[in-house]
């Protein structure tokens, strides 16, 4: 990443970071569980409205960030190792996912 373009990543972090919050807001306890998809694509799509490209990918950096923080908290308190804690997520998709 070049300086220009981590300024204009950086400009957006905030407003885009308050946005992920706002999401995790609404899908965290979401009924049906599908509703948890739409929320994400709805998000997704109004960032990419909003702040095009690069915004889309600062919405990732800040889901990212905040994923690996609950990850490392749920592995520390619950005494596991990040690899086995990654390998039941990874699992789940798997049964989630036979055909792939």
């Amino acid at each position: 990443m070049d300086e220009e373009e981590d300024h204009r990543l950086a400009a957006l972090a905030p407003e885009v970071s308050r946005l992920s919050i706002a999401l995790l807001r609404r899908a965290a306890g979401a009924y049906p569980a599908e509703r948890v998809a739409q929320e994400a694509l709805d998000c997704a799509d109004d960032v990419m409205d909003r702040y095009g490209p690069d915004g889309l990918r600062v919405l990732v950096m800040s889901l990212t960030c905040w994923a690996t923080v609950q990850v490392e908290i749920n592995a520390k308190t619950s005494g596991r190792t990040l690899e086995s804690l990654l390998d039941d997520m990874q699992l789940t998709w798997l049964e989630a996912n036979p055909e792939v």
